[in-house]
């Protein structure tokens, strides 16, 4: 009987062993399939605020960069848009980000925000245009863009890509933050309850168009589009070479139904990608990308906004190796 009860808790212990290797080859399986990703490289992309475009267009691609047999899972990561966008890139902890022109342009001059900090930055596509809208109440006796001297004027979150170009807009005009009465660094939402409650002449809103916290604003107030153009676009062009002009038109209901048009300018937006992604995995990217941008399954609006054969063109960054050979091989290159 003895020998017998030994026989059974041998083989019970034996089973209980074997179980447990299993369970911890099956753990060690699920581990390394990274979840399931099919084995290729992770891919953070940093978008911006989840109110903001870009968050919902990080949302539209990640489906269809997760195609790509290079590519295991993309994770769309809200952020504080391009100056921490490019941040995050020369940290490591993005690998592809939506930032605006002139933020690029000074994260690569090492100027402004970039003091001292020369970032490479690689470009892989350009997008519609961020536009520099400013709008004032209809009773601020604002008419022209010289006219914020002396008012009461939203400038953007401190450090936004906003914030700088209404920096360089005032500077084209001779003015500084000394000039105005007010300087409010506050987000689109809030500079417009602002302007509703009174305690606000103007703001900035450097966004695509429509902007949906302007749309808002007009419902219930009388405003004015307070244009850029003639010296002062001039000027910004001259100095800063991702300006570029914009007008937004009369009649569009999509765009504000205006009355008559507004002559401004408009900053690009584009996608960057870290300079140590691989050729082969960038070019796959862009191919997506580009044959995306030419199918019905387009579900943010803003996307459409640049014809897709021209998103290799004007673009202050230069482009990523793999980007570079996509566009050649399609004859996209000036």
């Amino acid at each position: 009987m003895m020998k017998k009860n030994l026989v059974f808790i041998s083989l019970f212990l034996m089973i209980v062993f074997l179980a447990a290797c299993g369970d911890s080859d099956s753990a060690e399986r699920t581990e390394d399939s990274g979840g399931g990703d099919g084995g290729g490289e992770s891919l953070v992309f940093g978008t911006g605020g989840t109110s903001g475009v870009y968050y919902p267009i990080g949302g539209a691609l990640k489906p269809i960069f997760e195609e790509s047999e290079h590519v295991g899972n993309v994770t769309v990561e809200s952020t504080g848009a391009s100056v921490a966008n490019i941040q995050n890139m020369q940290d490591g902890l993005n690998q592809m980000t939506i930032i605006m022109s002139d933020v690029a342009y000074d994260a690569l001059e090492g100027t402004g925000q970039f003091e001292g900090n020369q970032t490479d930055v690689q470009a892989m596509a350009g997008m519609y245009p961020n536009v520099v809208q400013v709008v004032a109440m209809a009773d601020s006796g604002i008419e022209t863009i010289q006219d914020l001297e002396g008012k009461r004027v939203g400038v953007g979150k401190v450090g936004s890509g906003v914030e700088q170009s209404a920096q360089k807009v005032l500077e084209a005009i001779g003015l500084t933050y000394d000039d105005l009465s007010k300087v409010t660094h506050t987000g689109y939402a809030d500079s417009v309850q602002e302007m509703k409650n009174g305690t606000l002449d103007a703001a900035f809103f450097t966004s695509g168009v429509p902007n949906s916290n302007i749309t808002d604003l007009m419902q219930q107030n009388d405003i004015v589009f307070v244009e850029i153009k003639d010296d002062v676009a001039a000027t910004l062009m001259d100095s800063y070479p991702f300006y570029q002009e914009y007008t937004i038109p009369a009649g569009d209901e999509a765009m504000y139904n205006l009355d008559q048009e507004i002559n401004t300018v408009g900053i690009q937006n584009m996608i960057a990608v870290s300079p140590d992604l691989s050729e082969d995995l960038v070019y796959d990217l862009t191919k997506r990308y580009y044959d995306y941008l030419g199918s019905d399954e387009v579900s943010v609006s803003a996307l459409n906004e640049l014809p897709r054969d021209d998103i290799a063109k004007d673009l202050v960054a230069p482009l990523h190796p793999g980007a570079e050979k996509f566009y050649e091989e399609n004859g996209m290159l000036e």
